[in-house]
């Protein structure tokens, strides 16, 4: 096996961002690819990774390990990684990808590379990328060696494209259910998600964010911007300035130093967009801003704009929304 890849699920769904990861990873050999995924082996969505090429499923279950372990989960991937001969590791490139993959590099003393767009075998131990620097402002060419590559992919490099499937080799995928030794000093580190917060699309995943900032006023203003995106199926996230206020937790927050998105529409009310803001939504297929300030820079890259008030567009929004 030449790749191994780490997938996060979206629900019950490969994440796209991991589709993405898995679609640049089939171009790195003509071997198999395995992935390694954290969840009960019920659940595992073997058609849709059997879409995209995936021949092995290495599953460590809640049995076996409960909740977040960064470090558990890159010790895992080294132990699979020797076991399965991979010339490659790699996973897209979110907050939990670019973690683990640091564990791995830290373990195994080999290099990492982060927020890759290109990786090209270049014979042997060498890989040629293509990497995002700067919160993607410029892009960097360098030439990794290791017996091991390991890089995460970023977000919005990729498309994601299922595999070519012929009626002469159909789809078809094996589910491992491994069982890792651990060590204590793994398991130090360890994040649970509780009940009330589980489910539902992440903001790296999520398909329509609907964003606020210090326009919205005060924490009690998000209401009907979270009605907003549980109307258009989506999540809300929020600039720097309201995680700094403390109106929301920052794991809402989208921006260089936050979550950087790819959904398809971005609806950005009442932000004004400084540039470590538009490093997180420069990826968004479509920007819609709402501000009440006509010069505002994110108006000069939103494909449409509306100027005026957000108390006064969303509930209008909201109630047109209700009609249809």
């Amino acid at each position: 096996m030449s790749v191994l890849c780490l997938v996060e699920l979206d629900g019950a769904d490969p994440a796209d961002v991991s589709l993405r990861a898995l679609t640049l990873g089939r171009t790195l050999g003509d071997s198999s690819i395995g992935v390694v995924v954290f969840a009960d082996s019920a659940s595992v969505p073997v058609s849709a990774l059997a879409d995209y090429g995936v021949t092995d499923a290495y599953v460590i279950e809640p049995g076996t390990l409960e909740g977040y372990a960064p470090q558990a989960w890159g010790r895992i991937l080294a132990g699979l990684a020797a076991e399965t001969g991979a010339t490659a590791v790699l996973a897209a490139g979110t907050d939990r990808g670019n973690e683990v993959l640091a564990h791995l590099g830290a373990i195994t003393g080999l290099p990492m590379a982060a927020n890759c767009t290109v990786v090209t075998p270049d014979g042997g131990r060498t890989h040629r990328i293509v990497r995002h620097r700067w919160a993607g402002l410029l892009l960097e060419e360098a030439v990794m060696e290791a017996p091991v590559a390991l890089f995460t992919v970023a977000t919005d490099a990729v498309a994601p494209v299922p595999a070519a499937v012929s009626a002469e080799k159909p789809a078809s995928l094996q589910v491992h259910v491994h069982k890792p030794e651990l060590a204590e000093a793994d398991l130090v580190v360890r994040a649970a998600e509780s009940a009330g917060r589980a489910g539902g699309a992440s903001l790296a995943t999520a398909r329509v964010v609907v964003g606020g900032g210090r326009g919205v006023g005060g924490a009690d203003g998000f209401a009907p911007l979270e009605e907003l995106a549980e109307l258009l199926g989506g999540v809300v996230g929020v600039s720097r300035v309201v995680t700094s206020e403390g109106w929301r937790p920052h794991r809402q927050q989208v921006g260089q130093t936050g979550t950087k998105i790819t959904p398809e529409l971005y609806l950005a009310c009442g932000i004004s967009g400084a540039i470590q803001h538009i490093a997180g939504c420069a990826g968004a297929k479509h920007i819609i801003a709402i501000n009440t300030d006509p010069d505002a820079p994110i108006l000069a890259h939103a494909d449409y704009a509306v100027i005026g008030d957000l108390h006064q567009v969303i509930p209008a929004l909201v109630a047109a929304l209700r009609a249809r």
